[in-house]
């Protein structure tokens, strides 16, 4: 059942919750029936770069739809966008959140920018996501790359004042993709961005961190964890596996099933993580 982005985020004292990018309907489907076992709600993400593409906005009606029809509370979220008509079509078209990213932006432009897509996201009931800081990497890509440009906590305080957003993505050592040296996060930094931001703070490129790190940052006030790289590799391996017994009669059938079996496989032990990590 499509639930808003806001009450997905509030009172997470017993965890975080899961955002999953999807890059097809198994995916969807996959983490929909992963959270609908657990009891979880579930954040479903479809990339600022896949959007844009000419099968995008049918992707996002898609997960739409199967996310309506879910026993499990979902939100499907426009990820990583710097395009203001791009965040308007995804709003338009039924996205319960956007992550209005500009962060690539001076700080008084990120923060009109943010300012107007959260004008946009209330007119259609809708949340906002922000980013401050430089997350590195590529979301689609697993490409290896040190961390960018770290949450400065004031700013962080004034931007959430003063452009209305409802959750703030934290630099704080994470990156998209894969980690180039042994990952190292600033838990200073997320204790002082905690300390003077109210809103839910969300933590992206969770796929390369292990779990002890990811239970701290839950503990330090992380309430959206996002995951791309691990769903992304279980279904390429998923993929390779099936090949061999569904080429000779061109199953596609059995072909989607094994992928979204393996994709529920990961998402169930992802949301159990998050979700049991404060128990």
């Amino acid at each position: 059942m499509l639930t808003p982005f806001a009450e997905l985020l509030a009172g997470r004292d017993d965890g975080a919750v899961g955002a999953f990018t999807c890059y097809d309907l198994e995916a969807a489907v996959a983490v929909l029936d992963a959270a609908a076992t657990r009891g979880s709600g579930v954040i479903l993400l479809i990339g600022g770069k896949v959007f844009a593409g000419e099968r995008g906005p049918l992707l996002l009606a898609a997960m739409v739809a199967v996310a309506e029809r879910s026993d499990a509370r979902a939100c499907v979220q426009l990820d990583h966008c710097q395009d203001l008509g791009a965040i308007a079509a995804a709003l338009e078209q039924g996205a319960g959140a956007v992550m209005a990213d500009g962060s690539e932006l001076p700080f008084e432009q990120n923060i009109a920018f943010v300012h107007r897509a959260v004008e946009l996201a209330r007119a259609c009931g809708a949340g906002v996501e922000c980013e401050l800081g430089g997350i590195r990497g590529d979301e689609d890509v697993a490409r290896a790359v040190a961390a960018g440009a770290l949450t400065d906590p004031g700013q962080a305080d004034a931007l959430m004042e003063r452009s209305g957003a409802d959750c703030l993505a934290v630099s704080i050592g994470n990156v998209h993709g894969t980690y180039r040296d042994p990952p190292r996060l600033d838990w200073e930094r997320l204790a002082a961005i905690r300390a003077c931001v109210e809103q839910p703070l969300s933590l992206h490129g969770a796929s390369g961190l292990p779990e002890p790190m990811i239970e701290r940052a839950l503990e330090a006030g992380i309430a959206k964890v996002n995951i791309n790289t691990e769903l992304r590799r279980a279904y390429l391996v998923a993929t390779s596996a099936a090949l061999p017994h569904v080429l000779d009669g061109a199953d596609i059938t059995a072909l989607h099933d094994a992928q979204i079996r393996a994709l529920r496989e990961v998402a169930v032990d992802k949301l159990g993580a998050l979700e049991g990590a404060l128990r």
